[in-house]
């Protein structure tokens, strides 16, 4: 049987012009070179991103267009993926081809609340003038420092109570670095009976039931701002599946808080026995300290006091612990968030259920906390847990740093009995009020905690306390307002921190924030539209950034009533 046989026509040569090289930017080996030099060769792990991103903003001061996509190309990362993580850092600085990298010295001036109250908009307008053209002065977010206000940081280094002379002389100096002094290293920690209550515990002197019993009795709750029972969230990932590990969260950027920062300046190892005694009662076998970047000085010297400990190990078996910095994202104080950053993602929050105690960090059941829990977990367990919760005053149980600045005449960490008033913490614990200034307002719980009169001043401070009246306390930010400060004002200055801050995960806090932000910049507010606002943020926002973040608002229409009629 004969086959038969179709002829193909040839197709006439294409007009198209071949493409002479692949699609997308093309890597340059050089890059790839200098990559290789700062972050090492080899195989390079996916949740190391953000600190592989940190070496080359510090090498070059910026992140070059070619830089990132040799960096993807050594990651076998699209460029698009590393480029929406580095884009959605404040601190790094993306320079595209043909565009001029930022000037080799950066002086951030702080336009919190505390620090604009404190004169922070001259500085921002002197400033760029007296440092010249080498220098780029850009307002930056809270950077912790609210009782030094104003604070300015040049480079890595933070000038407290700043000048235009101090700063300029500074910059001139070439000081641009920070480490702190004066806190309690490794030897004089362990010289003082430091590790002890945790060879204790490892050492079966102690059992983990009773230690959990401990924090159960003493009443203790999450101190970064949600407040969940620290003795029950240690039972829950207890009785999960292992591996566990465990996430700490320092990134403490609500605005008005600094004392996880005065703290750790002071006497970092309680905070990492009180860390490895939680790993010990959970079973966690890895810890990740997530750090905020503008807590430079306290980078250094935490790696150094780490170093110590690992050299000389309270016990063999020490579980791995990892220091992550952060890179300028407010969103990364949620839990999810920082968890996600961690991961070398961007850092947006997850939806819930699952939880972080299930399914947290690379999948496992992950132990979450706040540097100040931890902070106290040794004296709890060594005084007992009836001791904490006998501290209370008005009724509630427990001790609280509350981070105090604004109006008074002693700013600063002010550790308190839980449920003290406010006019109780100025007139005992700062000082009173500021020569000339008079008690008006106060924020009870940093810019998403609200503003309440001075009419209400006789709240106690505490979880639970404040949600009658349209705020909470959060990690107790204080913030003291006088008759030389308008809550409007305020509120417009959160809401600007919000707008910058939101991560653009969800539409209601996204626009909602912006638009927000926008009504009040106004001289009359609409209030019929932002009440409607505020109640799609607050009901349809992800997490709590977008659900608090109308508060301040709020609190000036039902609070501060005068202020809108006057304007």
């Amino acid at each position: 049987m004969n086959a038969r046989t179709i002829p193909i026509l040839a197709e006439p040569a294409s007009r198209q012009r071949k493409r002479e090289a692949p699609k997308g930017r093309i890597v340059d080996p050089e890059a790839v070179q200098e990559v290789r030099r700062l972050v090492g060769a080899g195989p390079l792990a996916r949740d190391m991103l953000i600190e592989y991103l940190h070496k080359l903003q510090d090498h070059a001061g910026h992140l070059s267009a070619r830089h990132l996509a040799a960096l993807a190309r050594e990651m076998g990362l699209a460029q698009t993926e590393v480029y929406e993580v580095a884009s959605f850092y404040h601190h790094f600085d993306i320079v595209k081809e043909g565009d001029l990298p930022p000037a080799a010295l950066t002086v951030r001036v702080c336009d919190g609340l505390s620090c604009e109250m404190a004169g922070a908009a001259k500085l921002l307008a002197k400033l760029p003038a007296i440092l010249g053209k080498d220098v780029r002065v850009i307002a930056a977010p809270c950077i912790g420092r609210c009782e030094q206000a104003p604070a300015v940081a040049v480079g890595q280094n933070p000038v407290p109570h700043a000048t235009c002379e101090a700063v300029a002389a500074k910059v001139k100096a070439g000081e641009t670095t920070h480490r702190p002094n004066g806190f309690i290293g490794h030897a004089a920690y362990v010289a003082d009976g430091g590790y002890r209550l945790l060879k204790q515990c490892i050492g079966d002197e102690l059992d983990v039931e009773s230690v959990i019993q401990a924090m159960e009795s003493s009443g203790i709750r999450g101190l970064g701002g949600a407040g969940f029972p620290v003795g029950r969230k240690w039972r829950i990932v207890h009785n999960e599946p292992a591996p566990r590990l465990m996430a700490v969260n320092i990134d403490e950027g609500e605005p008005g808080t600094f004392k996880d920062r005065v703290y750790l300046e002071r006497d970092p190892h309680r905070f990492l026995e009180g860390m490895l005694i939680a790993a010990w009662a959970v079973g966690v076998c890895r810890i990740y300290i997530y750090l905020r970047d503008e807590y430079h000085g306290c980078r250094a010297m935490l790696e150094a006091e780490l170093a110590s400990l690992r050299a000389k190990p309270p016990y063999p078996g020490l579980p791995e612990i990892i220091l992550r910095r952060g890179a300028g994202a407010y969103i990364c104080g949620e839990e999810s968030a920082m968890i996600e950053s961690i991961e070398g993602k961007r850092g947006m929050p997850r939806l819930r259920p699952p939880y972080v105690a299930q399914v947290g960090l690379f999948g496992r059941p992950t132990l979450e906390h706040n540097f100040e829990t931890l902070y106290w977990v040794r004296e709890i367990v060594e005084k007992g847990g009836d001791w904490f919760a006998a501290q209370g005053r008005n009724g509630r149980k427990g001790l609280r740093s509350f981070s105090v600045s604004g109006r008074v005449r002693s700013p600063g960490v002010k550790l308190a009995p839980a449920g003290i008033t406010i006019r109780e913490l100025i007139d005992e614990y700062c000082g009173g009020m500021l020569d000339g200034h008079d008690f008006y307002g106060y924020l009870p719980g940093g810019a998403s905690g609200g503003i309440l009169p001075a009419t209400l001043g006789d709240i106690p401070l505490d979880f639970d306390t404040l949600q009658p009246h349209g705020c909470f306390i959060g990690s107790a930010a204080v913030i003291v307002l006088s008759d030389q400060d308008t809550a409007s004002a305020a509120a417009r200055n959160m809401m600007r921190f919000f707008a910058h801050e939101s991560c653009g995960q969800c539409t209601p806090c996204r626009n909602g924030t912006a638009k927000a932000s926008a009504l009040i910049e106004q001289p009359h507010w609409d209030l019929d539209l932002l009440a409607d606002l505020s109640q799609v943020m607050r009901d349809a926002s992800i997490c709590g950034l977008g659900q608090a973040a109308p508060n301040p608002i709020d609190c000036v229409v039902k609070y501060f009533p005068h202020e809108l009629k006057a304007g």
